[in-house]
């Protein structure tokens, strides 16, 4: 009989949207930045992904956070992103996620600041009195504005390639209703755009890959200033506004002039919730400040035992 694994973990949600912090019992990945760890992740243990995101344990669209002890000495801890199907740079909802269960943790909502180290660099977040987290995010920036893609089946689209934290495609003449009702068929538009962007060689800087894709609608207006939807890397869709995508697509107000410094902009996600964000102008770009609030879900251990033949998580498409 084999040793049964125990992982010590923290859920809640940020709009909607999952995330499962590990606080103990997951990969050793050693030292070393975050990147570098992330890496580790990717290459030698992914089983550690389905294992604690995947079926029977997790559901569609959780987020981990793997807790680490900082390389960046500036830092008070380090967190490697995952979803089901690996690592992933940034994650805004999950920030704001990790600093109320560290809160929940503490037993208290005592006003704080934390710096975290990220695989694509430090993020700064504010825990305030009323419990609402603002992250400040990684510079993020435009890559290519309007660029035309003819998606097979549907028709031509255009969008910008951004950087948030991850790379982006943001598209708002898809001609799709942005309704939760709707999310099959903009998960499957979302899916082939995202395979036609890659068959077509349209890439982010230094050619890397865009793995989320943002399509854009117009909200109503006493609740946001407009509504969109985000599907991630592993073909799951985000429950809430996307941090990194609403980082993503600050840079490209920005650049367009729509949003000057300071600007309040209400980002509303496929479920309803929204974040409130606003810019600091950079020479590359800007620095984004995402605003949510987190819940904390459930707090326990979770079991993984080899003799079950679905410990490492069912296989993920």
């Amino acid at each position: 009989m084999n040793p049964i694994r125990r992982i010590r973990v923290v859920d809640s949600h940020t709009g909607g949207e999952p995330t499962r912090l590990v606080i103990e019992g997951g990969p050793d990945l050693g030292s070393g930045p975050m990147s570098g760890r992330a890496a580790r992740l990717r290459d030698a243990e992914r089983r550690w992904c389905t294992a604690l995101l995947a079926e029977p344990r997790g559901t569609p669209g959780m987020v981990g956070a793997l807790l680490c002890a900082p390389h960046d000495q500036s830092c008070d801890l380090g967190v490697i992103y995952f979803n089901r199907s690996g690592p992933i740079g940034m994650c805004g909802h999950g920030t704001i996620g990790i600093v109320r269960s560290l809160a929940y943790l503490q037993g208290t909502l005592e006003a704080r600041k934390l710096r975290i180290e990220t695989p694509v660099g430090p993020v700064d977040a504010e825990l305030h009195p009323t419990g609402e987290v603002t992250v400040r995010n990684v510079e993020s920036y435009r890559w290519r504005k309007a660029v035309a893609v003819d998606v097979p089946g549907y028709g031509r689209v255009h969008g910008d390639v951004a950087w948030g934290g991850n790379w982006f495609f943001l598209a708002r003449d898809h001609g799709l209703d942005l309704q939760l009702a709707n999310v099959e068929a903009l998960t499957t538009y979302a899916m082939q755009l995202r395979r036609t962007l890659a068959c077509e060689g349209i890439a982010g800087r230094d050619g890397r890959e865009i793995d989320h894709i943002e399509l854009f609608a117009a909200a109503d207006p006493a609740q946001a200033d407009a509504r969109n939807f985000v599907l991630c890397p592993d073909g799951a869709y985000d429950r809430s506004p996307c941090g990194t995508g609403t980082s993503a697509k600050l840079a490209c107000l920005h650049a367009d002039g729509h949003l000057a410094e300071g600007q309040v902009w209400r980002q509303q996600g496929i479920a309803g919730s929204v974040f409130e964000a606003c810019a600091q102008a950079t020479a590359a770009g800007i620095v984004p400040y995402i605003r949510g609030t987190a819940y904390v879900t459930f707090d326990g251990t979770l079991l993984v035992d080899d003799d079950d033949p679905f410990a490492w998580g069912i296989g993920v498409r």
